[in-house]
């Protein structure tokens, strides 16, 4: 047999673009018919590349996936192919084994190039995909092997091609596996692992040439992509229970040592054994499932992420991670540092950082105050707005709120009613209105004259606020004493102020708005005549949602303008006392005389009579 392998060099190859398809056919049956043809292998091999025809490296790839599929179960592993090239020694059969081992780890390596390159189209993509998956799962004597399942993965993600097509079919033929989903999620942690720390050595490294620096840092932009775009593809693990039935990709290792000849009650105990033991391996698989998914999650938000990775992670983070983490307090640190970055990061970090504070005991000292810088006038523009006053109206919910905060945040919301589209003010009226009811204590700020502090008030009043170095005595009555430009609610001064911004919508130019307002004319110190209104009904309002509602609605009369008697003037004198608006047409006849009368002097006087 070692004669047969050394024949190898010295034949004469034909060339790859000579070898027509049905000789390429021929080979492939020569390799399948006898061992004396294996010189064909290299060069089915050759053509099982990018660069090939797709016809060729499909004829190539079928004949290979056929002749080694049988042999897998005998071929050494990779690492002993070094040992015994050292040793002269072995066994003739032992070297032939390990030559063609070392051409089945080629044949892998070319159908990993040929699944992730642009070049191949996507019929021949699919099959590709199907015999490394095949080979994944016969290549370790029936059980799962995972290294060429992470060279595969490794391939995918160092891809600077798209990679969706490829996981997409991914996903929707092998993700179902539960081990296949637990392999994905090993491999990418260690993946994510190798990025972070070579990320790490890229900033320490001091790089002359900034277009390396700027390409190393596109490169890793990429791959970030491409794993948040496997993690966020593969389904997630409902049943926990460890006695439930998963189906499994890989079989049991126990399958390939079974006995041929057995009866058919023999056969038939065997089949139910080896059910039961892939149910067990698939409960095994799902216990640890929890670890090894959080491990991955943990990992990928360690790395520097892009900008609009970081928004879509942020946004799916409280329903597609959390609930499956084995421990999501791990996330306080990650969240924590995106809510304090401000802006519509921090409006979409919220909804995750409050089900860690309400639902697994999350203590964040400074929660109100952030949330309380939150509160602009670009907020009310933002993509997910509409999620972030459904969270804003339920963290303003608890009746342990202190009355200088609730007190706070409606004054807020009030003066930005001012400066927020239609739609932004019906919601702020809707928050303010939930905020009266729930916090009866600051329904002095409903309707307040300068006359009702009294003196102990504002004696109070100047003992808070002498830290400041503010002299309320000397503030004039009429003046709102709220500070809109404090960033601590506690400084504002908002319990001394009123809601005066909240009236000014009863003539809002936006008929819904001003609707809205009269609507809500409610003894609000008397609970039982008001209910609370539903956020999530005007949170994602816009001006298309007004204006459907508006074109939709009946109305009853229609304002119309009608005079007894033609208007001479577009204002009567009864408006405007002391002004007229008449049209004196002989005033202008003088002036344009003069004028006329006047032309070629240095100046042209006009006599215009005083009214």
């Amino acid at each position: 047999m070692a004669s047969v392998v050394s024949t190898n060099k010295p034949r004469k190859k034909k060339a790859k673009h000579s070898v027509s398809l049905s000789e390429l056919k021929t080979l492939g049956h020569q390799l399948l018919s006898s061992r004396a043809h294996i010189n064909n292998l290299p060069l089915l091999l050759s053509f099982v590349s990018p660069t090939s025809p797709p016809p060729y490296a499909l004829e190539s790839l079928l004949s290979l996936q056929s002749f080694f599929t049988p042999l897998l179960p005998s071929l050494p592993p990779s690492s002993s192919s070094k040992a015994s090239s050292a040793s002269p020694g072995d066994d003739p059969d032992f070297i032939y084994l390990t030559w063609l081992r070392s051409k089945f780890d080629l044949f892998v390596h070319s159908l990993i190039e040929l699944a992730v390159s642009p070049d191949s189209d996507e019929t021949l993509k699919e099959i590709v995909l199907d015999t490394i998956m095949e080979f994944v799962k016969i290549g370790n004597n029936g059980r799962f092997h995972s290294a060429i399942y992470h060279k595969f993965l490794h391939s995918i993600v160092h891809s600077t091609t798209s990679i969706y097509f490829l996981v997409d079919l991914l996903a929707s033929k092998y993700f179902q596996y539960i081990d296949v989903r637990y392999f994905t999620y090993i491999s990418l942690e260690k993946l994510t692992r190798t990025l972070e720390s070579k990320n790490i050595s890229d900033n320490t490294k001091v790089n002359a040439d900034s277009n390396n620096e700027s390409h190393s840092r596109t490169s890793m932009e990429v791959f970030i992509h491409n794993i948040h775009y496997i993690l966020s593809h593969i389904p997630h693990l409902e049943g926990s229970d460890e006695n439930s039935d998963h189906e499994m990709w890989s079989r049991s290792g126990s399958d390939s040592k079974e006995a041929s000849g057995n009866s058919k009650a023999e056969d038939k105990q065997l089949q139910i054994e080896k059910h039961d033991n892939n149910v067990l391996s698939a409960a095994k698989i799902s216990k640890k499932m929890k670890l090894k998914f959080t491990k991955a999650w943990i990992s990928f938000l360690r790395l520097t992420l892009p900008l609009d990775v970081y928004k879509e992670v942020l946004v799916s983070l409280h329903q597609a991670v959390i609930p499956y983490l084995n421990n999501p307090i791990m996330l306080c640190d990650f969240l924590t540092r995106s809510y304090d970055i401000g802006g519509v990061v921090s409006v979409m970090a919220l909804s995750s950082l409050f089900i860690l504070m309400t639902q697994y005991g999350l203590e964040y000292p400074n929660f109100y105050e952030k949330l309380y810088a939150l509160l602009v006038p670009s907020t009310f523009m933002a993509k997910h707005r509409a999620k972030f006053f459904q969270l804003l109206d339920s963290c303003l919910k608890s009746p342990l709120l202190p009355a200088y905060l609730a007190a706070a945040f409606a004054k807020k919301l009030s003066r930005l009613s001012l400066s927020v589209p239609p739609s932004g003010a019906l919601v702020i009226v809707a928050l303010i209105h939930n905020l009266l009811r729930r916090h009866p204590s600051i329904n002095c700020l409903v309707h307040r004259e300068d006359g009702d502090e009294t003196a102990k008030d504002n004696s109070k009043a100047e003992k808070v606020d002498s830290g400041t170095g503010s002299d309320m005595s000397s503030r004039k009555p009429g003046l709102d004493h709220f500070n809109n430009e404090e960033s601590n609610p506690l400084k504002s001064n908002a319990m001394r102020s009123s809601l005066w911004e909240v009236d000014t919508l009863r003539h809002h130019y936006c008929p819904p708005v001003s609707r809205f307002i009269l609507s809500l004319e409610n003894d609000l110190t008397v609970r039982a005549k008001t209910t609370e209104i539903t956020v999530e009904d005007f949170s994602s309002g816009s001006y298309a949602t007004i204006f459907g509602d508006e074109i939709r609605r009946r109305v009853k009369q229609v304002p119309v303008a009608f005079h007894k008697v033609a208007p001479t003037s577009l204002f009567s004198e009864s408006d405007f006392a002391g002004w007229t608006f008449k049209y004196d047409e002989s005033k202008e006849k003088n002036e344009t005389t003069s004028i006329s009368d006047e032309h070629g002097h240095s100046s042209a006087k006009l006599q215009v009579e005083n009214s």
